[in-house]
Parts: C-alpha cells; structure tokens; sequence
C-alpha cells in the first residue's frame, strides 16, 4: 500500500514521475501522475501518467504495445517527485527512439560517459541496423552467423589458454574479447540481456546444476 501522506502533489494534484530503465539506469522519460495513475500504476505494476495536453489518463504501450512493467517506485527526499523504474518492452518515446532524452545540448570533452552493459548493447544494435562503414561490429553482421560463431569459439580458446596458464590480466582481456562476441550473437539472434537474467533467475540458486554431465 502507498502512503500517501509522504507524497506531495502540486495545486493541480500532479507529481513528475522520471521514468528509468531498470537495467541500464537510463532516463527514459518525464511524465506526471496524479493520485488515480499512480495507484493504477502500482496495482496493474505498469506505468499509468496523467496527460497535461488531454487530461486524461493514459497507459503506456496502450496503443504502441510498448508496456513498462514497474520494479519499483522511489520518492525523493522532498517527497515531491518520483522515480519510477521499469523494465520496457519497447521504445520509451512516442518518436521511436529508446529515450526522449536523446538531443545532447552539451557534453563535457574532459569526461568519458559511463559504461554500461545496456549502452553496449545499444551500440551493438546501432551497427548492425545502421551498417557503419569500417566498423568490425558491422563487419561482423554483415558476414552473418557462421562468422559470429566462429569468433566466439576461436575466443572461448583464448579464454582456456589464458586461465591454464594462470595470467588472470590476460584472462581478463580474453574474457572480454568473449563476452563482446557473445553480445553480437545474442543481437544478430535477437536475444536481450533481459532474456539472459530472466532465465538465470528463474534457477533460484547456482548450486544445483541445471545440465547434468555424463558421467566418465
């Protein structure tokens, strides 16, 4: 149950609710409830805004079937906004693309963005759907699966000789060579790293095997 005396909404009964992909920690939008869409949005666990331009309810992915399931919703410390993180299931804004906070206005030179597993993944897709001219990634899928496949058992190798000859800086390298090559396949298959989780969390626990190996 929400406690609603920890909430507090503006003259017109409104909170702003930034949206956050649960996974990769990126803002995806800003939208605004009011006391009806968020209890909608915490029964249904799906995000429910007021709209300021119709006012009315709206649901998100009603009509684009791109549904963002809650994990949870946090308050501020002033208790006047909130932040609302979600797994999507598609485009978070209604132009198509992953977040509405896409136009950069400026970017500091001296900082590296933050790396994340998510915004790799995104750069991954971006070359397989744009086709960037010199890029490996791209070369990659334009070679296709076998070529993929390929690379991923030549770098599962690598990984082997490494580990066996207990260079854990080198392992670390090969380790990542693997994991890259893995992320194109899960792309090239249309695999999610959300897929990859669900499945590892529905084992419950890593000390129960879930593939016996023949015995020797």
């Amino acid at each position: 149950m929400l406690n609603f005396d920890k909430i507090k909404f503006d003259n017109q009964g409104l909170i702003p609710a930034i949206v956050v992909d649960d996974e990769t920690k990126k803002v995806l939008t800003l939208a605004y409830m009011n006391r009806e869409s968020l209890e909608i949005s915490v029964r249904e666990k799906r995000t429910c805004f007021w709209s300021r331009s119709r006012q009315e309810l709206w649901r998100k992915g009603e009509t684009s079937g791109h549904v963002q399931q809650i994990s949870r919703i946090v308050n501020d410390c002033d208790g006047d906004a909130l932040a609302v993180y979600v797994k999507k299931s598609g485009p978070a804004c209604h132009t198509g693309a992953d977040s509405c906070f896409e136009n950069i206005l400026f970017e500091n030179p001296d900082l590296s963005p933050a790396f994340s597993v998510g915004g790799l993944m995104e750069l991954i897709a971006d070359r397989k759907l744009n086709q960037t001219e010199g890029s490996y990634t791209t070369y990659l899928f334009q070679k296709g699966l076998d070529k993929i496949l390929k690379k991923i058992g030549e770098e599962s190798a690598e990984v082997l000789i490494a580990a066996k000859g207990g260079d854990k800086a080198e392992t670390i390298f090969e380790i990542a060579d693997l994991t890259y090559h893995i992320m194109v396949l899960m792309t090239e298959m249309g695999i999610t790293a959300d897929d990859v989780v669900d499945e590892l969390a529905s084992r419950h626990v890593v000390d129960h095997k879930v593939k016996q190996e023949k015995m020797q």
